[in-house]
This record gives C-alpha cells, structure tokens and sequence, in this order.
C-alpha cells in the first residue's frame, strides 16, 4: 500500500512508462513507470491492453527490478 492507499487504487492515466531492453526489443519489452513515492507499474509492450501489474520499491528489489535499468531513480 502507498500511505495507506492500495496500489489498484492510485491513478496510472498520466504514468509514463518506459521500456529497458537487454536488445533489439522488436519483440516486445517490460515497461516501468514511477506512480507515486513508493509505488510502481509494470507493464508489457506487446500487450499494451493489459493492465499493469503493480509493486512497491520493497517488491521490484525482491523480484530483482531495478528501477535503474529503466533510466528511472528510486
């Protein structure tokens, strides 16, 4: 949750996702978008329908996303 606020429940419309590719990314990319203080959207370019999953900064460290690899500061 984000001060209380559950992840689901924080407006993405204005997010701005961006793509970190390991190569040509012509197959499609994980995206990542900061949605608040300590909250973030993962999304996928070749489903740009789906809706984004959602993580705290705790959690994409426990996957092993870094924020950084997207050109984004934690």
């Amino acid at each position: 949750m984000q001060n209380g606020t559950p992840l689901y429940a924080l407006d993405i419309s204005g997010a701005s996702f961006v793509k970190a590719c390991g190569g040509p990314c012509t197959e499609g990319c994980v995206t990542l978008a900061r949605i608040g203080e300590d909250a973030w959207a993962l999304g996928d370019s070749k489903r740009p329908d789906a809706r984004p999953l959602r993580f705290t900064t705790q959690e994409l460290d426990a996957a092993g996303i870094d924020p950084a690899r997207f050109g984004l500061d934690v």
